[in-house]
């Protein structure tokens, strides 16, 4: 089973299987059924302008556009914009390389005042970029930053 979502989580990410949107999300919303976290907004994990030109798509708003649709919550895909066109963190070594990676690569152009923030990206490693995210999401004034993403690679 692990094999196959690993296969289909790939495709979706660099083969352009945008169609795998919808069943992708619904294992995030069924995970949330059963581990709640604190939201008002959803937000995905933005690509660099330069990464979305190239792929086309960002596949972290698509989860994110189709998991609003599911939950009822709203997406906001402006709150917060990718300023450095940083290397893949699959290409990084080690933990502290991909900290680095993706330091001072975010940045929220609007306020978050008051915003609890539940943060969406297709993969995570070690959650360098998610950390990144939030730290962006919170200095701009968010009350709380929830971590959720498709899967965990080892």
């Amino acid at each position: 089973m692990l094999g196959t979502i690993r296969e289909a989580v790939h495709r979706f990410k660099y083969r352009n299987l945008r169609a795998a949107a919808p069943e992708l999300a619904g294992l995030l919303a069924d995970y949330l059924a059963g581990h709640p976290m604190p939201g008002q907004v959803i937000v995905p994990v933005p690509l660099h302008r330069r990464r979305l030109r190239s792929r086309g798509y960002n596949q972290a708003k698509l989860l994110a556009a189709e998991l609003s649709k599911i939950t009822g919550l709203p997406m906001n895909d402006g709150v917060l914009t990718r300023s450095h066109d940083s290397m893949p963190q699959v290409q990084a070594s080690n933990r502290r390389e991909r900290a680095a990676n993706v330091a001072q690569s975010f940045q929220c152009p609007v306020s978050t005042g008051g915003l609890e923030v539940l943060l969406v990206d297709d993969v995570t490693t070690t959650g360098s970029t998610l950390s990144a995210c939030a730290r962006a999401l919170k200095d701009a004034g968010a009350v709380s930053v929830w971590g959720l993403a498709l899967a965990k690679e080892a």
